[in-house]
């Protein structure tokens, strides 16, 4: 008996475990939209659902420039760490070419977010107002 309840124990751990694990994979992917759709949904945006749509889009904006200045921040790594590259008159060009981009894709994700605050701020004020009580 005292084997059974273990082994139902385990089971039941195990499988505990393995929701937990699979729970952050099953987040909901952002939409997609075109720079069009973005464009038309920003002139004539008025609910909430509108405003919270273009809020992700700029999150996603954000998300993709912070991943290029990473990319970018790796680059200037590989360089510095490359021996051979060490004496290369181009060298210090190059790595100021990356350092260039990091500090453009970190400002531009910079400025996403800020519009995807903004068009949060639009979806709380676009909300309908509750009724006052007693009226």
């Amino acid at each position: 008996m005292k084997r059974t309840i273990t082994i139902l124990s385990l089971v039941l751990a195990l499988t505990a475990a393995a929701f937990a694990q699979a729970a952050p994979s099953q987040q909901v992917k952002p939409e997609h939209i075109s720079k069009q759709q973005l464009n038309t949904l920003i002139a004539t945006a008025q609910t909430p659902a509108d405003h919270q749509r273009i809020a992700q889009y700029f999150q996603a904006k954000a998300q993709d420039y912070l991943a290029q200045a990473q990319e970018h921040e790796q680059m200037i790594a590989a360089y510095k760490a490359n021996a051979a590259l060490s004496n290369d008159k181009n060298l210090a060009s190059t790595i100021g070419h990356c350092e260039y981009f990091v500090q453009t894709f970190k400002e531009m994700a910079a400025k996403s977010q800020e519009l995807a605050q903004l068009h949060e701020q639009m979806a709380r004020e676009a909300a309908p107002k509750p009724a006052p009580a007693g009226k």
